[in-house]
Order: C-alpha cells, then structure tokens, then sequence
C-alpha cells in the first residue's frame, strides 16, 4: 500500500519516536484497509490469497507497533486502559423520521425487497492488475520511508522491531 499517498500517512520526520510508532500505526492501517479493498474488487483468487497474506503481515505489524508504543507511553497506556465512568440511565431517544417524497407517499409502486435486483459485480482485471502494481510500489515506498528514520533510533527494541517488519 501506499503510505505516501494523500489519503494515508502524514508527511513528515517526527520529532518524537512515539511520533514515529504512531505515523508506522497509521501507515499499517492504511495498508490494511487497501488490502481488504483490492480482495473485495477482485475476483482472481490467487492475487486474494496473495494479499490476505500480505494484509494478515499488515495486521502483525500494527500489533508489535502498538505494543511498542504503549511501551514508549505510559501515560496514554494508562489513560486507554483505565475504565470510564459511564452514566448507564436511559434517556430519551429521538428517532428521525424518514422523509418522504410527495411523489413516493402516494404511489403504490414501491418494490418489495424481493423484487429490488441484486447488484452484479463485474471485475475489471486491467484495475486488479493496476493495485498489485500500486500495492509493490507502496511497499517500496514504506522501506524507503522508514530506513533512515529506523537507523536513527535509539531504542534497540524499536529499531529491531521495525527492520524485520520492513523486511
């Protein structure tokens, strides 16, 4: 996946290593996310094995990042483990209610959900050929990223960790 892309990653050298944990946590989920998206949009099963797999290293590496950066930070470890007072009252609910178009209120020619068409999906192999492209450049792009910013790092265990999910 693309962690430089517009829509993933902040750009940027933090200046923090919990900074950096955070911006490899979001890079993961980026990845994760445009891995399930291409399995969905494809119908090739060994190209969806192919990025299961990837995605299922995707999901490691964002654990052994998380577990590092909770690690690293204590005090947001502490603040996200420790339990909220929750007010468990009911109270009251307002439901919307659905608009209705004039023209749809007094017809009776709503479908039944039996009679709605089911969606056909039709996969494009020119596009599931362009993602495995997009998903080889983004893994590229992810050690190029990372390298300088891993040797720099003074915590061995970070350092050690994030070189063998770049590899």
């Amino acid at each position: 996946m693309s962690y430089t892309h517009p829509h993933g990653q902040p750009q940027g050298v933090p200046r923090k290593v919990t900074n950096l944990l955070r911006q490899v946590m979001i890079a993961e989920i980026v990845a994760i996310n445009g891995y399930q998206t291409h399995i969905l949009n494809s119908d090739i099963a060994a190209i969806n094995e192919a990025w299961y797999h990837i995605m299922l290293e995707e999901k490691s590496h964002y654990i052994i990042v998380l577990n590092l950066l909770r690690k690293y930070d204590p005090v947001e470890y502490k603040y996200f483990t420790t339990p909220l007072e929750i007010n468990m009252s009911p109270e009251p609910v307002q439901v919307p209610q659905p608009l209705q178009n004039s023209h749809s209120a007094h017809s009776n020619n709503r479908r039944s959900a039996s009679q709605v068409q089911p969606v056909r999906i039709t996969y494009d192999k020119r596009v599931i050929l362009n993602n495995v492209r997009e998903d080889i450049k983004g893994e590229l792009e992810a050690v190029i990223l990372y390298e300088d910013e891993i040797a720099d790092i003074q915590q061995k265990d970070i350092r050690v960790s994030l070189t063998k999910n770049n590899r």
